[in-house]
């Protein structure tokens, strides 16, 4: 589970504000795909809102732990229904030089000089 200060929780909170729950997780509660599609969302997302259709908060309260702890998350909120969860984007991978290409040479600006086509 990744730890965030309270800077960052208030940060990532206001910026959850807009967000729509993109994962539901139903009465089957949270299996290995639910988990899958979570994980998927926040490669994609970096900051997601799951939507819980539970009403007991305690249930809520451990889909928000086992979550986070499963997929080295951090719980920035749970209100009501409703779960905010953030992991940072992984980092892009560039694929290293093999080696670089010769310079191109540059024409001189002599060889531009006007004149008349004739």
């Amino acid at each position: 589970m990744l730890d965030i200060t309270a800077d960052q929780r208030r940060e990532l909170r206001a910026r959850a504000h807009a967000l729509n729950p993109v994962v539901s997780i139903s009465q089957n509660g949270l299996s290995e795909s639910v988990m899958q599609e979570i994980s998927t969302s926040l490669d994609s997302h970096e900051l997601i809102k799951i939507r819980v259709f539970s009403d007991d908060r305690d249930v809520r309260e451990q889909y928000l732990a086992s979550i986070c702890e499963q997929l080295g998350a951090a719980p920035v909120q749970h209100i009501g229904k409703l779960l905010v969860v953030w992991r940072p984007l992984p980092a892009p991978r560039v694929p290293p030089r093999l080696r670089r290409s010769p310079p191109v040479p540059r024409r001189s600006k002599r060889s531009f000089q006007g004149g008349s086509r004739g």
